[in-house]
């Protein structure tokens, strides 16, 4: 009997564990579409994806950013305001979940003159009905000589 309930809770243990990787993949997949998103000024995606209370922390809270705010910058660079970024890298994600809440982190590296700048990155994103939507983001600035 004691036997069975091992192989059981091991059972339950393998499947929970499998989930959790499938939605760590999603979560990982979600960000990196969160990165193209904001290269190439995808307003719909913001729309759909930023939770209502959405907040933006920037680079030592020189700005900080509502969904309004976020979704109003990517119009106005979707509709020709300058922007110099030849390209966003994201990489060493690491993911973490409590309940229906996911917190990503790992590095970005914005390509835009006069030199790319590493980025190390905090998102949060809840599981509403069903769909992952983004509550925060906190993005700050590694100085050159602390990049690994």
């Amino acid at each position: 009997m004691k036997k069975s309930i091992s192989l059981l809770a091991l059972f339950f243990t393998l499947i929970y564990s499998y989930a959790q990787a499938q939605d760590a993949q999603e979560i990982i997949q979600l960000d990196l579409a969160w990165e193209k998103a904001i290269f190439d000024s995808n307003v719909e995606f913001f729309e759909n994806t930023l939770a209502e209370d959405f907040v933006w922390v920037h680079n030592h809270a020189g700005t900080i950013d509502n969904k309004t705010a976020a979704v109003n910058r990517a119009k106005r660079l979707r509709d020709g305001q300058n922007d110099t970024t030849k390209s966003r890298v994201s990489r060493d994600h690491k993911v973490i979940f409590l309940g229906n809440t996911a917190v990503i982190t790992g590095f970005t590296v914005v390509d835009r003159p006069p030199s790319p700048v590493n980025y190390h990155f905090m998102r949060t994103y809840v599981k509403v009905n069903g769909e992952y939507k983004l509550l925060a983001n906190h993005t700050m600035a590694v100085p050159d000589e602390e990049v690994k």
